[in-house]
């Protein structure tokens, strides 16, 4: 019998929808599902959510829960990670201090000055689930859906290289799917090279049944009504030539070019008639989480005693095929977060890079890309020097090491000056200071 193991499985979404696809492969449908979260009345809600997946389902699996990690983790062959390591009433400072400096934050969990601090608040608990996966099931897969996806990924794969680890995110296959829509495609003919970096990855090549399709969504870019559904994005790939992955909310933030002057912000990142579920507003996710916080219990409560079956077809995630093709099952492909080990050639050896990957009963086989046209590396290129110091600021501890990144953020430093960088990073570290177990000091001389 299988054994996949969540941790943090109180992220209802992701734990629902990962357990669902799993239980469709015939070498998973009768997998121990181990659920483990600190929140034991989230816990209990997830418990009774995978059973009714397996009840309705008729699966021979077996469903755990326990809040001891350890436990979760004996005899796992994979190990699925959706943590929080701080609660909103912490992370919220992410977002409303630098605002108060002038840093216009829409989602903030993968780079800049929110991205960063979350990192630094996280990466002590992943390293800790490393040394129990280590300790406990070291042959296991482990796959991480926490973001920062890249910093975590970095610190995770530089401590424990010889785990096999892994991120995952959906915005690859997401756009694709976007985009093939966009040019009348069905998704099934459509083939393409993606890489670079965790949200900021590129479409070398889109392909409709071997053909460029480029030119064709040039074209469906040209009309207003599409191009009004992703303005950030769509005005990235009409200057730099290749389209990126992930919402145009949140590639405003990961640039100098739009959230910069309110009439920037105004006319790229407002809501608009036909514009996607997120332009880019201040505070999107904070707003949507304040929400949450209010109305969780009853929507989870609502799916629960739903009298309508359950759609129990298999979705669009990578762990399930990946975590079916490392137990023997079809190889599969997706896009992860690996290190780089010459995979993209003009970017930093080492540093986390999202590329195509072959999962098989090896682990994870990374794809060589080569070079990346010169203005996407550029790009890629200031993200991952941020990324490279946030890391190494969590690993010592260093304050001054945390400014330095947060210094070179593409929109930070578009907006504010280096003594006003200096005294929002103070400003955050001491909203931060029960967080940061690794800092002996938590203030920017």
């Amino acid at each position: 019998m299988a054994k996949i193991a969540f941790i943090g499985a109180g992220s209802f979404g992701f734990t629902r929808g990962l357990v669902r696809d799993a239980l469709t492969y015939d070498l998973l449908k009768g997998a121990e599902i181990a659920l483990m979260d600190i929140d034991k009345e989230r816990l209990a809600y997830i418990k009774r959510a995978i059973d009714r997946i397996v009840r309705e389902g008729g699966y021979p699996a077996k469903v755990t829960a326990t809040t001891d990690r350890k436990e979760a983790l004996k005899g796992a062959d994979a190990v699925v990670v959706t943590i929080l390591a701080s609660p909103l009433s912490v992370w919220r400072h992410d977002i409303e201090i630098p605002k108060k400096f002038g840093v216009d934050t829409n989602i903030g969990d993968t780079r800049g000055p929110s991205g960063v601090f979350r990192a630094l608040r996280t990466i002590p608990v992943m390293l800790d689930i490393c040394k129990d996966v280590s300790r406990i099931c070291p042959n296991a897969i482990m796959l991480n859906y926490t973001n920062p996806m890249a910093m975590l990924c970095r610190a995770m794969q530089q401590a424990y290289p010889k785990l096999r680890i892994t991120g995952l995110c959906h915005s690859v296959q997401g756009t694709a799917s976007m985009l093939a829509s966009w040019i009348g495609a069905p998704k099934e003919e459509i083939t393409y090279v993606c890489a670079g970096i965790n949200h900021q990855a590129w479409y070398l090549t889109f392909e409709w049944n071997h053909k460029d399709a480029y030119p064709l969504i040039r074209k469906a870019v040209g009309r207003p009504s599409i191009y009004r559904k992703e303005m950030v994005r769509n005005e990235m790939f009409l200057h730099l030539d290749y389209y990126v992955t992930e919402s145009s909310g949140h590639n405003s933030e990961y640039n100098p070019w739009f959230r910069k002057r309110k009439d920037l912000l105004k006319k790229f990142c407002s809501t608009i008639p036909g514009a996607h579920w997120n332009p880019g507003e201040y505070g999107f996710i904070l707003n949507a989480y304040l929400n949450r916080e209010k109305n969780w219990r009853r929507e989870i409560e609502k799916w629960l005693e739903d009298p309508k079956p359950l759609n129990l077809k298999r979705g669009h995630e990578y762990a399930a095929g990946i975590i079916n093709a490392y137990l023997g099952g079809e190889i599969t492909w997706f896009n992860g977060n690996v290190p780089n080990k010459g995979l993209i050639t003009n970017l930093p050896q080492d540093c986390c890079v999202e590329v195509p990957v072959f999962a098989d009963r090896r682990g994870f086989n990374a794809v060589h890309v080569g070079a990346l046209p010169p203005q996407l590396a550029a790009l890629n290129n200031i993200s991952v020097s941020v990324e490279e110091m946030a890391v190494e600021a969590s690993r010592t501890g260093d304050p001054r090491t945390v400014f330095h990144s947060i210094a070179y953020d593409p929109l930070t430093s578009a907006v504010l000056s280096l003594a006003e960088i200096k005294k929002m990073v103070n400003a955050m570290l001491a909203k931060n200071v029960d967080y940061l177990p690794q800092f002996k000091h938590t203030k920017v001389e």
